[in-house]
C-alpha cells in the first residue's frame, strides 16, 4: 500500500489479528505511560481489515492506526487508537496512515471519520486540526465518571 507522505523506508499494510501482540509491547514506552487498556484485542480480531500497520524495510512496527466503519451510523467511521513510534514523529508518517484510512472510508461509502482524545492530550488535538478535524469543546463524562473527552469530527 502506497500513500502521499509517506517516509522512506516505511511501508502499510493492512492489519492482522496478530498485530496486536506486537502493538501492545511497544505502546506504552511510545507513549511514555500505560495505555495498553485503551486497545483490546477484539479491535484487531474484527476491525483488522479496517486498520492499518507500518513498518520499517526491516519488519519493525513504526505506526498504526486502528479504525473501523461504524456499523450502527452508516455514514461514518471511526479512528480508535493511532501510535508512530517516538522516533518517526514529524516525519508525517501519521499523516499519510490517516489519509490511508480516509480512503478505506471513502471507497467504503463514509463521508465523516469521528474520533475522541482526552482534553489533556494536547499533541491529539493539535494533530487533528491540523488534519482538518472539528474538535469539540471537552465533554465532562463523556466515556463515564472522571473520563471527559474531546470529540473530533472530519467531513470527508
Amino acid at each position: 500500500m502506497t500513500a502521499e507522505y509517506l517516509p522512506r523506508g516505511v511501508v502499510t499494510r493492512i492489519a492482522r489479528p496478530e498485530d496486536y501482540d506486537v502493538i501492545v509491547r511497544v505502546i506504552d514506552g511510545w507513549w511514555g505511560r500505560p495505555v495498553t487498556g485503551l486497545l483490546n484485542r477484539l479491535y484487531l480480531n474484527h476491525f483488522c481489515d479496517t486498520s492499518l500497520i507500518a513498518e520499517s524495510e526491516d519488519g519493525e512496527l513504526v505506526g498504526f492506526v486502528i479504525g473501523f466503519m461504524s456499523p450502527s451510523r452508516s455514514s461514518e467511521a471511526y479512528i480508535h487508537f493511532t501510535g508512530v513510534a517516538p522516533n518517526m514523529r514529524r516525519s508525517g508518517l501519521a499523516r499519510s496512515l490517516y489519509e490511508q484510512f480516509f480512503a478505506i472510508a471513502r471507497k467504503e461509502g463514509r463521508t465523516t471519520v469521528k474520533a475522541v482524545t482526552s482534553p489533556h492530550n494536547s499533541r491529539s488535538i493539535l494533530f487533528h486540526t491540523a488534519m482538518g478535524f472539528d474538535c469539540s469543546e471537552p465533554m465532562i463524562g463523556y466515556d463515564g465518571p472522571d473520563q471527559d473527552r474531546v470529540v473530533f469530527s472530519r467531513s470527508l
